[in-house]
């Protein structure tokens, strides 16, 4: 039953926290567009890959 003093304290700490870092991600902009990551993905948009060493490019 003791072990509850100190786990109590913990679980509201640990909560708290991630609380904190959720408002913090919310308030910077991380969840704006939700979609757009996975839509980038199938773009290609680099263009040529540079030559390795050794290789001319084309």
């Amino acid at each position: 039953m003791s072990v509850l003093v100190y786990l109590i304290p913990a679980a509201l700490l640990l909560g708290g926290a991630s609380l904190a870092a959720f408002m913090w991600a919310m308030k910077s902009g991380q969840y704006e567009d939700l979609d757009g990551a996975g839509e980038r993905i199938l773009f290609d948009d680099a263009g040529p890959l540079a030559p390795k060493h050794g290789e001319t490019a084309r």
